[in-house]
């Protein structure tokens, strides 16, 4: 197994709600240089870690930290401007707006200009959006839709839209990118598309990206370790080699 070094972790997170237990002495660690990848049946936990890394849901007991700060108990927007970037597994865009103007929402956190001073269109304004909308070409050509970028994102397929959520979390520069589900409900065409995407983003942009996801074909091809989530509770960890054979994880989710 390749060895990197640990940018984020869970240490020992119980997560409950109404009495029900979602996570019980769950610990992970996401490495520098990995695609690591969540798995596990429906209801698992998969999803509630994913919150609780980036500040959706607060554990009951455990820790969060990234890199030496315990962020345990921080609000989404202070875990993004570590640099934490986050896709979910319904698609969060705003139809009424072209491809490249949901990107440019992710570079808000860079902005400068407050609402009045936009309005106007004050000269540094508009330098600061001609340079915002330069990074935001970059995202467009990295992800090869340049021939949409001016199209409403109501009018796009499902499966470019999935890539524009991608982007948008892209355009904030983030330091690790948690994705849920971001092949479901795509065809095989467009699932391919999307690894090819998820391992460009790693070595591209030198960054690590945390998948959830149902395909283990996908999984085993792109992932580089894996955690196997059971009623809230870690039952595996290791290589996609070593998950394959692990007699846990083929009772509780892969089946024979």
């Amino acid at each position: 197994m390749k060895e990197t070094a640990c940018l984020m972790k869970t240490e020992n997170i119980n997560l409950s709600f109404g009495g029900v237990d979602a996570l019980t002495n769950v610990s992970i660690n996401i490495g520098t240089d990995e695609i690591l990848a969540i798995i596990g049946p429906n209801g698992a936990g998969k999803s509630s870690l994913l919150n609780c890394i980036n500040g959706y849901y607060h554990p009951q007991e455990g820790g969060v930290f990234f890199q030496d700060i315990n962020i345990t108990g921080y609000k989404p927007h202070r875990v993004a401007a570590l640099g934490v970037g986050r896709t979910f597994q319904g698609v969060q865009l705003f139809p009424g707006l072209t491809v490249i103007e949901n990107i440019m929402t992710g570079r808000h956190r860079y902005l400068k200009s407050n609402l009045l001073q936009s309005f106007l269109y004050f000269p540094w304004t508009w330098r600061e959006e001609i340079r915002e909308r330069e990074k935001v070409e970059e995202i467009i050509d990295f992800l090869e839709i340049k021939n949409i970028r001016h199209q409403l994102v109501g009018s796009i397929s499902y499966g470019l839209r999935k890539r524009l959520d991608i982007g948008r979390a892209l355009a904030m520069e983030p330091t690790v990118l948690l994705m849920d589900e971001p092949m479901a409900g795509m065809n095989q065409e467009e699932k391919e598309d999307m690894a090819r995407f998820i391992i460009d983003i790693r070595e591209a942009k030198n960054i690590p990206v945390v998948i959830i996801e149902h395909d283990m074909q996908v999984v085993m091809d792109i992932a580089d370790r894996i955690y196997v989530l059971d009623w809230g509770h870690i039952i595996a960890e290791g290589t996609p080699a070593e998950i394959k054979q692990n007699t846990a994880v083929i009772k509780a989710y892969l089946g024979e």
